[in-house]
């Protein structure tokens, strides 16, 4: 084996510390932008490093297509994407990443026969892990873009099938190891790769954040586990990186959630058939025009802006930072209320309203939030839904039940824009909107928006 010449370990060097500086900038929204390029430097470096590290490798020209398109896809693709389409958008990368993993583990295999036994633990765990994460991945991105329902899916006898799959999957990864075998390589793909779809497929729509968030870290490991097929220490490093940061992202949403990870997991095999919250036929709600809202914003002392991912669809940060900048105008406290699941996944809220420069001060975490619900004299929900819904502490049966919601409604008047009542992603009424002290205004959040700004103006 030939030794690595020192250039090729001090880039690699290099680009491992610009994958720890990613992590450290994507810490602070202020550095957030600034560890995406340097994470997307450490890639474009490893990437390089590669073709004059001296490994022998065929297929050049393969190889070069295949970037390129794979490059040309991907930038289109982020250029294109909208926010509120950026959860599923990472949901097919993340996956995509773990296939990747295992499809390469699976030709390192079928080159060598698999006779080294730690060369074929790794393999085995490699082409498990990233297959869960590939299929699994395929699953929230359709539950996130509505193709599939966002409700839980049990199918009859869901939790026994899904156990034996995985008895199944383990059973064929240590025979693989004992005994090595093409079709048992293939019986194994299929079987993690099933296992992955009975995963993800009982998790609910408001809990597919925390799924997206585990896979990211399923796909850390298996890239770590195929760095040591490949003999590649830099995959080793940003694998593990990924493994660690995403698992412990996953343990703070859960933790933000207010459930145990297991919870979010399996709950639905223990929860009632019957969903929480069912049609509300012709109950009374109270409505208003943006002239209504906008006389109860501009006589309030204190306005709490609640935005959701409602706001995201209609692209209306920039109206609602206008709309707190007038109130600004007329000497009134404004603030924005942000829950850590807000949206479709964590930050979302952040990085939407710092598109429509809002400053990064008055964006206000639900801890330090919470208690000024009481002295808010308006409380302005834009497109959020299941982060202010009581059920979240009085209704044991709903989907959303143990989660810390944002304190709405304490605040002496609460105002819902909302396209329809149709409820949240969750699939759940919420109580709120039937409350006396609720006004809702129905129509695009945009457009609304845009209304009441202009009636605020004439206060």
């Amino acid at each position: 084996m030939s030794e690595t010449p020192l250039w090729v370990q001090l880039a690699n060097l290099l680009a491992a510390v610009l994958f720890i500086l990613t992590l450290k900038g994507l810490s602070h929204p202020r550095t957030a932008r600034r560890g995406v390029m340097l994470g997307a430097l450490g890639a474009a470096i490893a990437t390089v490093v590669v073709f004059f590290s001296g490994i022998p490798y065929k297929n050049l020209l393969i190889i070069l297509i295949a970037l390129v398109v794979g490059s040309v896809i991907g930038w289109i693709a982020a250029k294109r994407v909208a926010m509120t389409q950026m959860p599923q958008m990472v949901a097919l990368f993340n996956g995509v990443g773990g296939g990747a993993a295992a499809l390469v583990s699976i030709i390192e295999y079928l080159e060598s026969g698999g006779e080294n036994r730690a060369f074929l633990v790794a393999t085995v765990f490699t082409v498990v892990i990233g297959s869960v994460s590939f299929s699994g991945s395929i699953v929230t991105f359709l539950k996130l873009q509505e193709l599939i329902t966002t409700r839980p899916v049990v199918l009859p006898g869901g939790k026994y099938i899904t156990i034996l799959v995985a008895a199944a999957t383990v059973a064929a990864a240590v025979w693989l190891v004992i005994a090595p075998a093409t079709w048992l390589l293939v019986t194994l793909l299929a079987l993690a790769l099933l296992f992955g779809i009975l995963f993800v497929l009982p998790v609910g729509g408001a809990d597919v954040p925390i799924v997206i968030s585990l896979l990211n870290a399923f796909t850390g490991l298996s890239v770590a586990a195929g760095g040591y097929v490949l003999g590649n220490v830099l995959l080793i490093v940003a694998g593990t990186l990924v493994g660690a940061s995403g698992t412990l992202l996953t343990k703070l949403m859960a933790e933000a959630m207010g459930r145990p990870l297991t919870g979010t997991l399996f709950g639905a095999f223990n929860a009632s058939a019957t969903a929480a919250g069912g049609p509300d036929g012709d109950r009374p709600v109270k409505s208003g025009s943006a002239q209504d809202v906008a006389i109860m914003l501009g006589y309030a002392n204190k306005v709490i802006l609640v935005p959701g991912y409602g706001l995201a669809v209609a692209q209306a940060q920039g109206t609602l930072r206008e709309l707190a900048e007038e109130l600004e105008a007329k000497g009134i406290e404004v603030d924005y209320a942000i829950h850590p699941v807000a949206g479709r996944m964590p930050g979302h809220m952040n990085v939407l309203l710092a598109e429509a420069n809002v400053p990064y001060e008055q964006l206000k975490e639900m801890e330090e939030v919470n208690p000024e619900f009481a002295d808010t004299d308006v409380a302005l929900v834009v497109g959020a839904n299941d982060v202010v819904n009581p059920a979240a502490k009085t209704d044991t049966s709903a989907p959303i039940y143990g989660m810390p919601i944002l304190d709405v409604n304490n605040a002496k008047q609460v105002v819902f824009l909302k396209r329809s009542m149709r409820p949240g992603f969750a699939g759940i009424t919420n109580e709120l909107l039937y409350d006396p002290k609720t006004t809702l205004l129905f129509g695009d959040a945009k457009a609304s928006l845009t209304d009441v700004v202009t009636a605020v103006k004439e206060v």
